[in-house]
């Protein structure tokens, strides 16, 4: 095994038994031959366990829709991509040449499949009780750390929750542009609130995220109860 492979190992604080499944781990499937998806496919359920385990267990104050709140604030792309550069997993990707060249190491998408990748070849390697002590030493931070589940709430969710407490009807979401290439789009998107008369727009890489800008916005402008 390689010095880099080591140390990744080491931040894991896992030795692999079989060190070609760390190795096919780290293979995008850019780089041809055997790569990582299916071990990824493994290591993203054995994540949601463990951490809907630990949730349940630490967080006995709350129900399932904050749980599930919780989890997703530590199981989504970004927080994945966050614990992948915690141990510079970037660094030991196998990639192709087009996505070395167009920084694919450091893209979120490819960092948080490679960290679940990790999960189910530790899984293939040594079994659940394995995984699930990696999870809780990459996670532990996070897991002791949570902010409150109120605060988790996405700004559509908090404008859906605002308008059904006033009795009034949902928000309306269009899509009002899209621009740039289609690796690079921008959308913008509207919100509006007609019974209120109230409507804001948000630019973002996404069309889920100029929603949630807008919604943002849309929150700020509601009236008092």
């Amino acid at each position: 095994m390689s010095d880099s492979l080591q140390q990744l190992a080491t931040k894991l604080s896992y030795r692999f038994r079989d060190p070609q499944l760390l190795w096919q781990a780290l293979t995008h499937r850019s780089s041809g031959g055997k790569n990582n998806e299916r071990l990824e496919f493994l290591g993203d359920a054995l994540l949601n366990t463990v951490i809907s385990s630990e949730l349940f267990k630490r967080h006995t104050e709350f129900d399932e829709g904050a749980l599930t709140r919780l989890r997703a604030s530590l199981v989504n792309q970004e927080a994945l991509a966050a614990v992948a550069n915690d141990i510079e997993l970037g660094e030991s990707l196998r990639l192709g040449p087009g996505e070395l060249k167009s920084g694919g190491q450091r893209r979120s998408s490819i960092l948080a499949d490679a960290l679940e990748a990790l999960l189910g070849a530790v899984y293939i390697d040594n079994g659940f009780d394995s995984v699930r002590l990696v999870v809780l030493h990459l996670f532990d931070n996070r897991l002791s750390n949570l902010v409150s589940s109120e605060v988790l709430k996405d700004s559509k969710t908090q404008l859906q929750e605002a308008l059904q407490a006033r009795i009034l009807p949902l928000p309306v979401y269009t899509v009002e542009t899209m621009s740039g290439q289609a690796h690079q789009q921008v959308f913008e998107v509207s919100c509006s609130v007609e019974s209120l008369g109230i409507s804001a727009r948000g630019m973002a890489g996404s069309r889920r995220a100029a929603e949630q800008e807008a919604a943002r916005c849309v929150l700020e402008l509601l009236p008092d109860v």
